[in-house]
């Protein structure tokens, strides 16, 4: 065998290709292991100079949002002055805009500026924003306005991921490191770009109608895992809980139903009752329909209102109507005289009769009667002299 069969043939296509590099923002990666330093963006980067063309974002923003802008530009433009980018405020046309200028070096914080334009364009406070220009601090939009029809259920489901008291939206600031404001129609998110996809998960499974407490407890579950270093290199999904949406069957209810009905049955036997019937009395079956009720002319006729006049009609009326406030008004005036009648009351028995009540218990001793009560009387007090 010759030296040049033994050695594999490659294509010359192929000859200087290298394995791709993994991405960075995939799941096998662990980044707590692995430090991305990001160094600042400084005018000595910029080897071109000046930009050549001028690059401009602009942004509407709400009418109600008009007055805070106006009061809070001045720190808007300070922030931007030290990146070199010019901004403008059109109030006609309620508009805000950014653009480079000679001054920019950093070729990306025009889009950082764009950015902030809409965060504040979205109710975003002017200090929160500003930390978008940060390299660290990226943002995110979520619109959800159009992911649920019903209105009632929209309001409700994004009730739903701020909380009770903003406990919720508390819980998924704390827990993904980011700043979420639930605004309108938009949910206006601030941090690493890791956190912003789990935020963004949870706000559009909200939406769909999974409760956000079920990923607030994924994640609580994932931050106790990651400070075990022996579960580094193992799956986490057995420590992961399953939440399935199990919708039963037809014969699953039915079953399901009867078990409680025998449970039920099985008490009530055990209790000395006799059990309930589950089914109810049959009717007695006819093959006719039922008789078809009178209508209003029909009862009319028999009563011989339809032959009467229009002004017979209406006397008839008003005497009903008299006998009925004639009814009302002596029912009104009876509850009224309830109150004006004077409760009964026991008087209390004057010395008189007091004395005539001794006289008579001295005679009744000296004859040997009694009543019931005198004879108890006594009885417990020669019981007491003998003891």
């Amino acid at each position: 065998m010759s030296e040049d069969e033994s050695t594999p043939v490659t294509n010359k296509n192929r000859a200087h290709r290298k394995d791709k590099q993994l991405a960075w923002d995939t799941d096998d990666i662990d980044h707590r292991h692995i430090s991305w330093k990001i160094d600042a963006f400084e005018p000595k980067d910029n080897k071109a100079g000046a930009f050549t063309e001028e690059s401009s974002f602009a942004t509407l923003f709400p009418k109600y949002r008009e007055k805070y802008l106006r009061e809070v530009w001045s720190a808007v433009t300070r922030a931007l002055d030290v990146h070199g980018v010019a901004c403008t405020l059109d109030l006609v046309h309620g508009s805000m805009s950014v653009r480079t200028t000679r001054k920019t070096y950093d070729p990306y914080i025009i889009l950082k500026a764009r950015d902030l334009i809409k965060l504040l364009a979205r109710g975003v406070a002017v200090a929160q924003a500003v930390k978008i220009l940060d390299d660290a601090v990226a943002c995110d939009i979520i619109k959800i306005g159009t992911l649920v029809r019903n209105k009632e259920r929209f309001v409700k489901r994004r009730q739903r991921i701020i909380g009770p008291d903003g406990s919720t939206l508390k819980a998924i600031e704390l827990l993904t490191q980011c700043y979420v404001l639930v605004q309108g129609n938009t949910v206006s998110v601030m941090g690493p770009y890791k956190s912003l996809k789990e935020v963004r998960r949870i706000v559009l499974d909200c939406m769909k109608n999974i409760h956000p407490i079920y990923r607030i407890k994924e994640l609580m579950i994932r931050r106790e895992l990651a400070k075990d270093p022996k579960l580094a290199t193992e799956s986490w999904d057995r420590f992961l809980p399953q939440f399935r949406k199990r919708h039963l069957k037809t014969s699953e209810k039915t079953a399901k139903k009867n078990e409680i009905i025998q449970q039920k049955t099985e008490a009530r036997r055990a209790a000395g009752l006799e059990p309930e019937s589950s089914k109810p009395a049959k009717k007695v079956y006819t093959p006719f329909p039922p008789a078809q009720l009178p209508r209003k002319v029909d009862l009319q006729l028999e009563s011989g209102e339809y032959f009467l006049k229009a002004d017979e009609k209406q006397a008839r009326e008003s005497e009903k109507k008299k006998q009925k406030q004639a009814e009302t008004t002596a029912k009104r005036r009876e509850e009224r005289a309830e109150a004006f009648v004077a409760p009964t009351e026991t008087a209390a028995p004057t010395v008189e009769e007091k004395q005539q009540r001794k006289r008579k218990a001295v005679e009744n001793e000296e004859k040997g009667e009694y009543t019931s009560g005198e004879k108890v009387k006594k009885k417990k007090k020669k019981s007491v002299s003998e003891d």
